[in-house]
């Protein structure tokens, strides 16, 4: 049986950086969402438009990348998840050794969405490369080229 602590603990680590990625980004949509609604988006347009050290294209400026928020919150939140579902998957497959390979793929992936050069991403990588190298121990087998029944007298030659 192959010991696969390391693979376990990076892959734990990453899936809590990944679910606590994820508030700020539930976060983000959020604010994006009632910044595109009713009164506080009135309210908001105004003060942008009343700042004197805006010019107006200036404040149609801003108030365009506001609205750009909610969308690039989404898109943050929906690629954080899958690469949450998919280091549970990768997590399940390696827990009893059931598929390393699986598992190493499943972290590829969930390394890819999480974004390439993170720690998290780095992590994830790290625990695919020990699940697709780390081998069983080399176990000889049962026939060897001394005789078992050898009883340290002169064998003829």
């Amino acid at each position: 049986m192959i010991n696969r602590t390391a693979e376990k603990v990076l892959s734990i680590v990453s899936l809590v950086f990944t679910a606590l990625a994820l508030l700020p980004s539930f976060i983000l949509v959020i604010f994006g969402k009632a910044l595109s609604d009713g009164e506080i988006r009135r309210e908001l347009e105004a003060d942008v438009y009343a700042d004197p050290t805006l010019e107006p294209e200036e404040a149609q400026m801003v108030l365009s990348i506001l609205d750009s928020v909610s969308g690039f919150g989404w898109f943050i939140v929906i690629v954080l998840f899958i690469s949450l579902i998919a280091t549970i998957v990768g997590m399940v497959s390696i827990w009893n050794n059931k598929n390393p390979k699986l598992a190493g793929i499943m972290f590829i992936i969930a390394g890819l969405f999480v974004f390439i050069i993170s720690p998290t991403s780095i992590m994830l990588y790290i625990a695919a490369i020990l699940s697709f190298t780390k081998k069983p121990p080399y176990q000889p087998s049962e026939s060897s080229f001394v005789e078992e029944n050898f009883d340290d007298s002169m064998r003829p030659l």
